[in-house]
């Protein structure tokens, strides 16, 4: 190559936007969110008492909770992005979900009769929501995982793990307006494990592939 064919290629490099981490952690948010939304409503739709179940507030309490936690790993790994960044006392957003889901079943045991703890802890889709949470995590995940791939995370265990936590988030969301078990008490055990497992594949599959 030339040198001045050199120089107008490194000119045209240096000219050119590269994407800023919102616009890649974003892009990542709604790609995987839109394929994740397709692929639920070809495989589940809504749950047929919709209409009702927005009535409640048990039900629309599911959606705070996991557009909580989806919004809180987005926002961390909008942090996590570039090497420099350090989340230090930023991380306690993590605990906004969990926070307001103990204290929603804490409640739920306050005012419902002990011979219903049991069966609404257990409720009816238990291992449907196991299955299909991190089922519609996949796409997500790995919009995440391009968009991190941008980047140069300074721990890539920890952005995976935040990919992860985010895309459950997401999955959780869609997953909730099928799933008929509304009470706090079901979703403080099943969705923790269903999101917890696609957090943890986040955190291992970074250690890997988010090196740099």
């Amino acid at each position: 190559m030339k040198t001045d064919d050199l120089i107008e290629a490194l000119v045209e490099d240096r000219a050119r936007p590269s994407m800023t981490p919102r616009a890649a952690i974003l892009g990542a948010v709604v790609s995987g969110a839109v394929i994740a939304g397709i692929l639920f409503m070809m495989v589940l739709g809504y749950r047929a008492d919709i209409a009702q179940a927005a009535e409640t507030y048990r039900f629309l309490f599911k959606f705070v909770l996991t557009l909580t936690l989806a919004a809180s790993a987005i926002t961390l790994a909008l942090q996590v992005f570039r090497p420099e960044a350090a989340l230090g006392r930023r991380l306690w957003l993590i605990a906004v979900a969990p926070a307001m889901l103990a204290a929603a079943a804490l409640a739920e045991l306050f005012v419902m009769p002990s011979s219903t703890w049991l069966p609404r802890l257990i409720g009816t889709n238990a291992r449907f929501c196991l299955t299909m949470i991190p089922l519609f995590s996949v796409a997500p995940l790995l919009a995440f995982f391009a968009a991190l791939r941008k980047g140069a995370p300074a721990n890539p265990g920890l952005a995976g793990a935040l990919a992860g936590l985010g895309a459950g988030g997401i999955a959780a969301t869609l997953y909730a307006s099928h799933c008929t078990d509304d009470s706090p008490l079901f979703v403080i055990v099943w969705y923790p494990i269903a999101i917890g497992f696609v957090t943890l594949v986040g955190y291992l599959a970074g250690r890997r592939w988010l090196r740099w």
